[in-house]
């Protein structure tokens, strides 16, 4: 193996790997704006320390991954890797995955070489290489095994060894644990970070991707705090603990309630807050620009009971209330601020409590809980309004579904669109504002539609 990387903890001094300056990525849509997923991206990255990248699914942190390992060229701003500007794949840069991306018919041993083989290392070399970095990550004897015989965590180790076995300078990881269950993934994590601390991996530096706050401070030395719509780095926090970290220490419990803390400030549906440097919120974009979760009605209204019952009797703090419930950040975010837009709960420095109107919703049968969530719509939601409006004023109150996904589409991707419409349509049905004929694909009226929620 060469020699060891620098301490994890970062001295001044230490070497530049990576520089993005004003990285901005967007993509050209027909008749409409250009979708912008990044804009105005900085960031450097060290030598000798593990950077995470902390954000939802879709707030652009995969894509910026791609631009930094040369695999996507920005639309406008530079990567500036080891000095020289970046224009394709580089040599150094080695990439992890969270699909593990195996190739079923070939061995654990030939799995790990293939990098080897490409770079042109003769084969007696590459399979002394392979063996090593199979050994290191702690698959010794499974060499001439399949991947379909291995465990899901096995199969993530050999994505590991294979990224490793190269001698990256810096080793990019996509969520490489979320695929995992979560003792998998902690003994997986564990070892990693034990490795780096005691200095055995061939590399330099980590720039680790996640929406797993508590992983990030497990982790990393560096936290990026990536907001979206578009994906920019909101904040940067250095993070104060030397490895091994202690989750239950109430410093570490502080840390991750502050990072908590910022991702709520005022944050829009699906998306973390648009926040500057100076950690203001910049204006919100219009309700019916942003994408909403796939989140069903019955989810929302589990999450407003567990709130009201005792213990909490109406508020709750964030990370507790994600470990009782055993939800990650892509679940917990998206179901508190789509009870806040709904008017139901508010999101206040790292916590969530129901308002009066979510308690009334609460303490209502099933009846008045449809009128509330009706009159919540058609207050809070424009989209919604629009809906009901174009449906009552038509004699046959029935409207091509299209109409409204495009009209959806001006702000955000195809995909969002049908996820955020399929979602509206959800709330909808509960509350008797509108139905969908999936067939047909209409939204529509019906007798017991019709007396309610007239606007």
């Amino acid at each position: 193996m060469p020699s060891a990387p620098p301490s994890p903890h970062t001295p001044p001094e230490s070497e530049t790997l990576v520089r993005i300056i004003d990285c901005k990525q967007a993509y050209h849509k027909e008749s409409a704006t250009d979708l912008v997923v990044l804009d105005n991206v900085n960031l450097t990255l060290h030598s000798g320390e593990i950077v995470g990248l902390l954000g939802r699914s879709g707030s652009g942190k995969s894509t910026l991954l791609r631009i930094i390992a040369g695999l996507l060229t920005p639309t406008s701003g530079e990567v500036i890797w080891k000095g020289k500007k970046l224009t394709g794949p580089a040599a150094g840069i080695a990439m992890v995955f969270q699909s593990f991306a195996l190739f079923p018919w070939l061995t654990v041993q030939k799995n790990v070489e293939l990098g080897l083989e490409a770079k042109g290392v003769p084969a007696a070399e590459r399979e002394d290489l392979a063996e090593r970095a199979i050994d290191l990550i702690g698959l010794g004897g499974y060499e001439n095994a399949y991947p379909k015989e291995l465990s899901g965590g096995m199969r993530q180790r050999v994505g590991l060894a294979r990224a490793l076995v190269v001698h990256p300078d810096l080793l990019l990881m996509d969520e490489p644990f979320s695929a995992l269950d979560v003792l998998t993934a902690e003994n997986l994590r564990t070892d990693l970070v034990e490795l780096w601390s005691e200095r055995k991996l061939p590399i330099k530096s980590i720039l680790l991707v996640t929406h797993n706050i508590e992983e990030a401070v497990l982790m990393c030395d560096r936290i990026l705090i990536f907001s979206s719509n578009p994906g920019r780095v909101a904040h940067e926090l250095s993070v104060p603990f030397d490895h091994p970290r202690n989750r239950e220490d109430a410093a570490f419990r502080q840390f991750v309630d502050r990072i908590y803390a910022l991702m709520t400030r005022r944050a829009p549906v699906i998306s973390e807050a648009d926040l500057t440097e100076t950690g203001m919120a910049t204006a919100a974009a219009p309700v019916e620009a942003i994408a909403l979760p796939r989140l069903a009605i019955n989810t929302m209204v589990g999450m407003m009971e567990t709130l009201a019952a005792d213990p909490l009797d109406g508020r709750a703090d964030l990370p507790l209330l994600a470990s009782r419930l055993q939800l990650e950040l892509d679940d917990l975010f998206p179901l508190g601020e789509s009870l806040q837009l709904l008017g139901f709960a508010e999101l206040e420095d790292g916590d969530i409590l129901l308002t009066p109107e979510g308690m009334r919703f609460v303490q209502s049968e099933h009846d008045e809980r449809k009128q509330i969530l009706s009159h919540s719509l058609l207050r809070n939601i424009p989209m919604v309004r629009s809906i009901r409006s174009v449906l009552d004023e038509r004699p046959n109150h029935r409207a091509s579904a299209e109409r409204f996904r495009d009209e959806l589409e001006d702000s955000m991707s195809p995909d969002y669109a049908k996820q955020t419409l399929q979602t509206l349509i959800g709330w909808a049905r509960y509350a008797e504002l509108f139905d969908f004929d999936e067939e047909a694909d209409q939204l529509f009226l019906d007798d017991r539609d019709r007396s309610n929620g007239a606007v």
